[in-house]
């Protein structure tokens, strides 16, 4: 079965290290994680933000004062999967240094979590909602030759 086709934006807002940042999300590698967790084409744009912007987004958008790791806004889900992802720069570095992962592989379960939550997967509705989108993150990272990111 071939993957889906995906056209993306790569944007990068106003980040303290972008160089680290661009490096840890090589434009192909994002795409692959992306082609990797939806169902269908999509038109997906990803920004990479500082902690303000961040929180901001968080804070009017879902009412939470703190900047998050990944927001999904998800505008169509069939037959072209619409989404634009937001990651937090400085969330996704501080977690993957407490988790003792790299960066790069810290983005790309973040970019299949995002991806996931754009093609309508939830894990807030329930627990069993809930270990059905971890596994298939899991499964999808295994193909994508990432670890687990669970244990």
């Amino acid at each position: 079965m071939a993957l889906p086709q995906v056209r993306l934006s790569l944007q990068f807002g106003e980040l303290r290290a972008p160089a680290r940042h661009r490096a840890a999300l090589p434009r192909h590698q994002v795409l692959r994680a992306l082609r990797h967790a939806l169902p269908h084409d999509g038109d997906i744009t990803v920004r990479v933000v500082d902690a303000d912007e961040g929180r901001a987004l968080n804070h009017s958008y879902r009412g939470k004062d703190y900047a998050t790791n990944v927001l999904t806004f998800d505008y169509a889900r069939a037959p072209l999967v619409h989404a634009d992802l937001v990651l937090c720069a400085p969330v996704v570095a501080q977690e993957a240094k407490d988790q003792g992962k790299t960066l790069r592989a810290h983005y790309q379960h973040l970019l299949v979590h995002g991806a996931l939550h754009a093609a309508g997967w939830d894990h807030e509705t329930s627990e069993a909602d809930a270990e059905a989108m971890e596994a298939a993150e899991i499964a999808i990272l295994a193909r994508l030759g990432l670890p687990n990111p669970y244990r």
